[in-house]
């Protein structure tokens, strides 16, 4: 159960946005990730709680932020609620898409999960929608993912497999490079693991998180 810290930036100027501090773990019925984070003086600014099915799909995901609730599943394509930290302007809302994703690095270890590409199959087109902090409005955006790559690096006995993707924004244009091992991103534009105190997890592992 992977327990670390990743530190956050603007991906433009390389700004410091803050820090989010997570667990994960899969199990037999899928993959789980919670964390909290923080300004950069330390101030708390939001959490995050993720859980997918044995096949990648969103099955339970809470996000707050600046005073936003958001609460969504897979259901018929994404659905989701939108409300004030008071419950005040609930807004619920539905997209045709596959999945959920976000400023957290949480997500990326899910596309990647949701895709499941391969060398013989490196490429897939999915459509998801966004969650932005502070205000958590949702956009929907569609992505190409590409994988690039696929090393293995032996330390002290151990194999760490390690992903290349490249990502595109069909929208935008932009491009950007995710590197990722197991259920922990080890780099992506304005994400930096800073702490991990174990080893990543495989994604199939037997014992799932429990508990709100």
């Amino acid at each position: 159960m992977p327990r670390g810290r990743y530190s956050l930036q603007d991906p433009h100027d390389h700004a410091p946005v803050g820090e989010e501090r997570f667990q994960c773990a899969p199990g037999p019925t899928g993959w789980r990730y919670v964390s909290a984070t923080h300004a950069p003086g330390g101030a708390p600014t939001g959490s995050v709680d993720l859980t997918l099915d044995a096949l990648g799909r969103p099955v339970r995901l809470e996000l707050q932020a600046g005073g936003w609730r958001v609460r969504g599943a897979a259901l018929h394509g994404v659905t989701w609620v939108r409300t004030a930290a008071t419950g005040e302007d609930a807004r619920e809302g539905n997209a045709p898409a596959r999945a959920f994703t976000g400023a957290s690095p949480a997500f990326l270890v899910a596309t990647a999960r949701l895709l499941r590409l391969t060398p013989d199959a490196p490429e897939a087109r999915v459509r998801l929608v966004a969650f932005t902090p502070p205000v958590l409005a949702p956009r929907t955006r569609d992505e190409l993912w590409t994988l690039t790559g696929t090393e293995v690096h032996t330390e002290d006995g151990a194999a760490l497999t390690v992903d290349a993707y490249r990502v595109d924004d069909l929208e935008t244009g932009e491009r950007h490079t995710v590197h990722l091992a197991g259920d922990v991103v080890l780099a992506a534009p304005g994400i930096e693991l800073e702490e991990l105190d174990s080893p990543p997890s495989d994604l199939t592992g037997h014992d799932l998180m429990t508990g709100e």
